[in-house]
């Protein structure tokens, strides 16, 4: 039994530093920074100038906590979402599918990476706000802000997983992708009060992750504490399990089905 648990844990973060590696193997390191550094900054830019002219430049912190949340959908569907259909074409999937390892960690370690990725480019993205619009921290509980960037990470990775799995089975992922990051900057609360959509985006809006997570942080940097949010993280997480299971299921019905079928290579 220990040694099971021992050599699982080995699988899940061996998998998930190798995946990411191979995954970006064609950076640079100055590449990486820039799409860390400058990716946050253009799309907090784009976005809260936008608002700000739009509702008054008061309301540039709304903008820029909702857009910095965001990039966690940036790495969490973009990211992990490549780091399991990228297998299918590099040609590693036969191997994946072919190895003794556990399904479990092998599929829940492709996201480790990412969601501290992501995390990382949420503090970035709150940087930018802070010297460029003024976002005040001062009331902000920091410990509170971490683990609500976490939850809301691990949410986004999970849909991320999801999607990874439809990435198996159809050619064109990138569409898939966009289309469900874009669903997400419109859904979210990012950019748009939630409150003010028609009433069936605002049910969708409540199902999907990145939601409960945009809102708990504007509640934390307005000086709420945890447990002023706790009762949304803990939805938020519900959400974010749900999508790494539904993943999962979805990952091992692909892998049966492949195998019978014999189209482990087909792209």
């Amino acid at each position: 039994m220990a040694t099971d648990i021992l050599a699982n844990t080995r699988i899940f973060f061996e998998g998930a530093v190798l995946s990411y590696r191979a995954l970006f193997r064609w950076l640079r390191p100055s590449t990486y920074i820039a799409s860390q550094v400058l990716a946050p900054l253009t799309m907090m830019i784009f976005f809260v100038y936008i608002g700000a002219y739009a509702s008054g430049s008061s309301n540039a912190s709304y903008y820029v906590i909702g857009n910095a949340l965001i990039f966690t959908a940036s790495s969490g569907i973009f990211g992990v979402t490549m780091s399991i259909g990228g297998e299918r074409w590099a040609g590693t999937l036969p191997y994946l599918f072919g190895a003794p390892a556990n399904r479990m960690a092998m599929f829940a370690g492709r996201s480790l990476v990412h969601i501290l990725n992501g995390m990382l480019g949420v503090l970035i993205g709150l940087g930018w706000g802070v010297l460029l619009f003024g976002l005040n921290l001062t009331k902000t509980d920091p410990l509170a802000l971490i683990f609500v960037i976490m939850v809301t990470t691990f949410s986004t990775a999970s849909l991320g997983l999801l999607m990874g799995c439809l990435s198996l089975i159809t050619r064109n992922v990138m569409l898939v992708n966009n289309t469900v990051y874009f669903l997400l900057l419109l859904f979210s609360g990012a950019n748009l009060v939630v409150e003010t959509l028609p009433k069936w985006m605002q049910v969708i809006s409540r199902g999907l992750p990145l939601t409960r997570g945009i809102t708990a942080s504007r509640v934390i940097i307005n000086g709420g504490k945890l447990q002023d949010v706790l009762p949304m993280m803990r939805v938020e997480f519900l959400i974010g399990l749900g999508f790494a299971l539904f993943g999962y299921v979805m990952f091992r019905v692909f892998e049966i089905q492949a195998k019978n079928l014999g189209t482990l290579d087909i792209f």
